[in-house]
C-alpha cells in the first residue's frame, strides 16, 4: 500500500515548480555502491529526475563501503549511499575519520539475507525461522568445537553496518556470542560470492543482488532473511557532509525531493523490470539476478523503497543504531541517543523535501521499533501512513526513550 497523497491540486504546483533558479550548486556528484538499493539514486539519474529539478548529477561506482565513505569525508563527491550506521560512526568520531554526516533520507529498508554454503546449508533447516535456524546454528557450532574444528566464519559487509548488527543480535539472541563462538569477518558485497564458493567464509549478510547470485551459481542457499530478524529494517542512507549541506541548502532539498520521487517509481512493481535495467547498465550487475530479487514481496529480502515511509529517516532507528554501537564496544558510554539521532537524522529537511513532491511523511520523528506484528499506521502530516508488521524475532522491543 502506498503512503496517503497530499491532494492533487498540491502536487501538481510541486511539480511545476522544481525551483530551478535557487539551486546554489547545479552540478554535484554521488557515490554508489553496486547493490539493489542504489535504485533510487541510479533510476533517478536515467529517468532525469534530478535535472527537473535542477540538478546535474555524476555518479562514482565504489567496490567498497570505506571507499564510498572517504570520498565523501574528503570531499571527492557531494553526497553518498550510505551504510545507515556509518552517517553516526563518522559524526561519533567512530573508526579512522571523525566527520559531522547527516542524512535526511532513507534509500529503503529490508534487502539484506543470509546465505550459506553448500555444505553448511545441507546441516541446517530450510525456512524454518530465524529461531530454530539459530537453534541449529548453535548445534553445529558446540559439534565443531567438540571435535577441535575452526570456528565458523560469518561475513557482513562493514563493521558499522545493519548488516552487522543484525547478524549480531540474531546470533546472542539463538545464544550465540558472536565474538566468541564464530569467527566474524568484513567483506566488501562484490567479494561474497566468490568467497563463500571458495571456502573461505561459511555464510555472509549482504544486500541483494549477491544472495540471488550465490544462489544462481550453485555458490550457497539463502536460509534467513533479514526482514525474519527485524521486520522494517532501516538499510542505506543519502549521506552529505553537514557542512555542505548547511552551504547548499536548495540543493541539497533539491536531490532530496528527485530522490523521494524516484523512490516512488521504484516501488511500483511495474516498474521492476526497468529499474532492473537501470541498475543492470549503471552498476555493471547480473540483470537475471536484479530481476529476481526485485521480483515481488515474496523475495528472500522484500525491498521497500517508499511504502510503509521507508524513506523517512525514524531518530529512533539511529537511537538503536547508537546503542548497538554501545553494546558491541565499539563507541565508549556515555552516549546520548537521542542527541546522536537528533544531530545525525533530519527528519525537518525530509519532511520541506516531501512537501515539495507532494508527498506524505510521518508527524512524528520517533516511535517503539520492533512494537508491531500486524499491520499498522502511522500519524502523518495528511492523516496516516500504512505500515506493515515491524517486529523483532525475539519478541523484545525498543524504546529509543529507555535503549538499555
Amino acid at each position: 500500500m502506498t503512503p496517503k497523497r497530499i491532494p492533487l491540486a498540491l502536487r501538481a504546483a510541486a511539480h511545476a515548480a522544481p525551483a530551478r533558479s535557487k539551486v546554489e550548486q547545479q552540478q554535484i556528484s554521488i557515490s554508489v555502491v553496486p547493490l539493489a538499493d542504489a535504485a533510487t539514486i541510479v533510476v533517478a539519474c536515467r529517468r532525469g529526475l534530478f535535472e527537473r529539478h535542477g540538478l546535474d548529477v555524476t555518479l562514482s561506482v565504489e567496490p567498497s563501503w570505506a571507499s564510498t565513505r572517504d570520498k565523501l569525508v574528503a570531499g571527492a563527491v557531494d553526497a553518498a549511499h550510505l551504510l545507515a550506521p556509518m552517517a553516526i560512526a563518522a559524526t561519533l568520531g567512530a573508526g579512522p575519520l571523525r566527520t559531522p554526516i547527516v542524512t535526511a533520507l532513507s534509500l529503503g529498508m529490508n534487502g539484506n539475507a543470509i546465505t550459506f554454503s553448500r555444505e553448511l546449508a545441507a546441516q541446517l533447516p530450510e525456512r524454518a525461522g530465524a529461531a530454530a535456524l539459530g537453534a541449529a546454528l548453535r548445534e553445529r557450532i558446540a559439534q565443531r568445537a567438540q571435535r577441535g574444528e575452526r570456528r565458523i566464519r560469518l561475513a557482513s559487509v562493514f563493521p558499522y553496518s545493519m548488516h552487522s548488527y543484525l547478524l549480531r543480535h540474531w546470533l546472542a539472541a539463538s545464544r550465540i556470542d558472536p565474538d566468541a563462538d564464530v569467527d566474524l569477518r568484513v567483506v566488501p558485497p562484490p567479494r561474497m560470492v566468490e568467497r563463500l564458493d571458495s571456502g573461505a567464509i561459511d555464510a555472509f549478510c549482504v544486500g541483494e543482488p549477491w544472495n540471488t547470485l550465490a544462489v544462481q551459481s550453485g555458490a550457497g542457499r539463502i536460509l534467513l532473511s533479514a526482514r525474519e530478524i527485524w521486520g522494517l529494517a532501516p538499510e542505506k542512507v543519502l549521506g552529505v557532509k553537514l557542512a555542505w549541506a548547511e552551504r547548499y541548502p536548495e540543493t541539497h532539498l533539491a536531490m532530496l525531493a528527485a530522490l523521494i520521487e524516484s523512490a516512488e517509481f521504484c516501488d511500483a512493481p511495474e516498474n521492476r523490470e526497468e529499474v532492473a535495467r537501470a541498475l543492470s547498465k549503471t552498476l555493471g550487475l547480473s540483470l537475471e539476478a536484479l530481476l529476481a530479487s526485485l521480483a515481488a514481496n515474496e523475495s528472500p529480502g522484500a525491498h521497500v523503497f517508499s511504502r510503509h515511509a521507508a524513506g523517512f529517516p525514524w531518530r529512533s532507528q539511529a537511537a538503536w543504531i547508537a546503542a548497538q554501537m554501545l553494546r558491541w564496544g565499539q563507541i565508549e558510554g556515555p552516549v546520548d541517543g537521542k542527541e546522536v539521532a537528533e544531530r545525525v537524522y533530519r527528519t525537518d529537511w525530509y519532511r520541506q523535501a516531501a512537501r515539495r513532491v507532494g508527498h506524505d511523511a510521518p508527524s512524528e520523528d520517533w516511535k517503539i521499533e520492533g512494537a508491531h506484528a500486524a499491520a499498522w499506521a502511522v500519524r502523518s502530516e495528511a492523516g496516516s501512513i500504512a505500515m506493515a508488521p515491524d517486529h523483532f524475532f525475539d519478541g523484545r522491543a525498543f524504546d529509543p526513550f529507555q535503549p538499555l
